[in-house]
């Protein structure tokens, strides 16, 4: 006999097509997230290889060809020693190690004094060095010894994590942190009896851009002279990272990253935003225009915000230097700018 109340399957075919429906979007769903947590790990990973091998200081000078220099015998020459430079009549023996806190006083920064005409009173640059580098670098070596040689007084520093100085992680960060070691450096002059109107900085390619930061923040430092300096720190840090080979995408995470590892202020200040602090205080810009570490644009956006900021200043663009190359390709013409510039802007030391 024919059950005439049993309904039609349709209703039950149609619950399993839903459900059907609901499991192909859990599926799916699980393989975005999956797929999500997958990209930021590979993020994650790309930003700290990026950073550990873009941000540590190698050796902290000791295995560089320069590593035992001293202003007594340096010699100057680029890497390849394509171009060299005469060292002879600018080496200077009249010089002392000294040491002092960084403005983070529990690290130690160790350099060189050497006083200029007429001792503590004579106008005094702070000479500083590159990422990777010290104060034996031939490019740090030859703009102290031009100066020292026009009677100026030069203290020439290793920044921390870098060549005798203390070290905090054994990284370099843009300058964010190292301002600071600058700025014990100039308070050093001060308490030994040096006139801060008298007192310039003076910094190659990561040192220009650490200068150019401690003057910012330091609105009694006299004068600045940058060469082959930075602007931008985002920008500069992705034409950095493609230069070594590293896809520009990397520099947030590299910067995520670093932050988590114990550089909180990485990005937090750079030239561009420090240089807007100037309020018409002497600043030079010195750049190769074969620069391929820190592009040339670097310098015309400087100086273009110099000037906004009431500081009018002409780059010096270097036709044919690569990166700091400019004083070794123009020696006297360099010299040249150097002297007039600290001789106008903190004192010439042969007026008492």
């Amino acid at each position: 006999m024919t059950n005439a109340s049993a309904g039609p399957a349709a209703p039950a075919t149609e619950g399993g097509s839903h459900r059907r429906l609901r499991r192909r979007w859990v599926v799916l769903a699980g393989m975005v997230a999956i797929a999500g947590i997958a990209a930021v790990a590979v993020w994650g990973v790309a930003g700290y290889l990026a950073y550990d091998k873009l941000s540590s200081v190698h050796a902290r000078c000791a295995l560089r060809e320069f590593s035992a220099q001293t202003p007594a015998d340096f010699e100057a020459y680029d890497g390849d020693h394509s171009l060299v430079v005469d060292a002879a009549p600018y080496r200077f023996t009249d010089y002392t190690d000294v040491s002092f806190p960084s403005r983070d006083p529990s690290l130690t920064i160790r350099g060189w004094f050497a006083p200029g005409t007429g001792g503590i009173s004579a106008p005094t640059v702070i000479v500083v060095h590159g990422r990777d580098s010290c104060r034996r670098d031939p490019v740090v070596m030859l703009p102290a010894a031009m100066l020292h040689r026009a009677g100026f007084g030069v203290l020439m520093i290793d920044l921390r994590n870098h060549g005798d100085s203390d070290a905090d992680n054994g990284r370099w960060a843009g300058g964010v942190k190292e301002y600071r070691d600058v700025l014990g450096a100039w308070d050093w002059l001060v308490a030994q009896g040096a006139d801060p109107a008298r007192i310039g900085l003076y910094g190659p390619s990561l040192g220009g851009g650490t200068v150019t930061i401690a003057m910012g923040e330091e609105p009694r430092v006299a004068a600045t002279f940058a060469d082959s300096s930075y602007y931008a720190f985002d920008v500069a840090s992705r034409e950095y990272t493609e230069s070594e080979g590293y896809p520009a995408w990397v520099v947030p995470a590299g910067i995520f990253v670093g932050r988590i590892l114990g550089e909180p202020e990485l990005g937090s200040r750079d030239p561009a935003s420090e240089i807007t602090r100037l309020a018409g205080r002497p600043f030079d810009i010195v750049h190769g225009l074969s620069d391929t570490t820190v592009l040339p644009h670097n310098a015309v956006e400087l100086a273009a915000a110099a000037y906004a900021a009431g500081t009018a200043v002409e780059p010096w663009m270097i036709p044919g230097a690569e990166h700091t190359q400019g004083m070794l390709l123009r020696p006297t013409d360099y010299e040249a700018r150097l002297l007039a510039f600290f001789r106008g802007a903190i004192g010439d030391p042969s007026v008492r």
